[in-house]
């Protein structure tokens, strides 16, 4: 017993320290959000004259609150388009027998190998030809459906007993009906955590919306956010407050949906 004691005692030791190496840098951005002049580039967390005035710069710019919006709308658009598409690609994987399944199941799953540098060229091909340069569209078809998002869905629909579904057939209910009032009720872990993660991945997103989107007025916030790195000047405070405000969707969500998120990772491929 008193061996079960020790141990558990350096585990949550351990635990608190590594706990608080991954707090270390959001606490310097923040930090860093209230200092100004000098004192930036000071390597205490301590704040000797704190302030607002970088909040206050920061949603004064006529463009903060815009590209805000931009990352909201695009991230809101992918995850809903995700949550459908990748939600009925896995339950047609995980409970319909066809021609060629293994091998596109496959296909679907090596997309998730490829680099995004070497589809943005093809990517932007596409939204110059159909003129969606500097639009919405532009900025999330890349990511209206994910290979990831389908490997997980067909993971957890695998886990469901076919004669539920078997039952609706007899029924009469047709395979869309099937897949929305059988099917979507019971993976709704898996839905909630594949929905944070799109949402969370899109609202960081950075390369591809920095090249399709060439007027300042459609940036999403990370692309936004870079103008404060300038090519003789850094302006480390502006950067750290905007990161600051960028984090709270973020946090919110994660602290509203964390048991889903543990859910949706830890039965993934359990089969029962």
């Amino acid at each position: 017993m008193k061996n079960n004691k020790v141990s558990d005692k350096i585990r949550y030791v351990i635990l608190f320290v590594f706990g608080l190496l991954m707090l270390f840098p959001f606490v310097w951005m923040l930090s860093t959000s209230i200092k100004q002049g000098r004192e930036v580039y000071s390597l205490s967390l301590l704040v000797k004259s704190p302030s607002i005035a970088n909040y206050t710069r920061l949603f004064s710019s006529s463009y903060f609150v815009r590209w805000f919006l931009n990352s909201f709308i695009a991230g809101t658009i992918v995850t809903c388009s995700i949550l459908f598409f990748d939600s009925l690609m896995g339950y047609t994987f995980a409970k319909h027998n066809f021609r060629g399944k293994k091998l596109i199941f496959i296909l679907v799953l090596s997309t998730m190998m490829i680099p995004t540098e070497m589809l943005v060229i093809p990517w932007y091909l596409i939204s110059s030809k159909l003129n969606w340069v500097d639009t919405y569209w532009g900025i999330v078809f890349p990511g209206l459906m994910t290979g990831f998002g389908t490997f997980l869905m067909r993971q957890f629909f695998d886990t469901l007993p076919d004669d539920l579904f078997d039952a609706g057939r007899i029924d009469g209910m047709n395979e869309f009906t099937i897949w929305a009032q059988i099917g979507i009720p019971l993976v709704k872990a898996a839905l909630s955590a594949l929905a944070i993660f799109s949402f969370v991945g899109n609202w960081n997103a950075f390369l591809w919306p920095l090249i399709v989107s060439s007027e300042i007025h459609m940036y999403t916030l990370p692309v936004g956010l870079a103008l404060f790195n300038g090519e003789f000047a850094t302006e480390w405070e502006m950067i750290m407050t905007g990161a600051s405000v960028a984090t709270i969707p973020v946090i919110i969500i994660y602290i509203i949906f964390q048991r889903q998120i543990i859910e949706g990772i830890a039965l993934t491929g359990v089969k029962g």
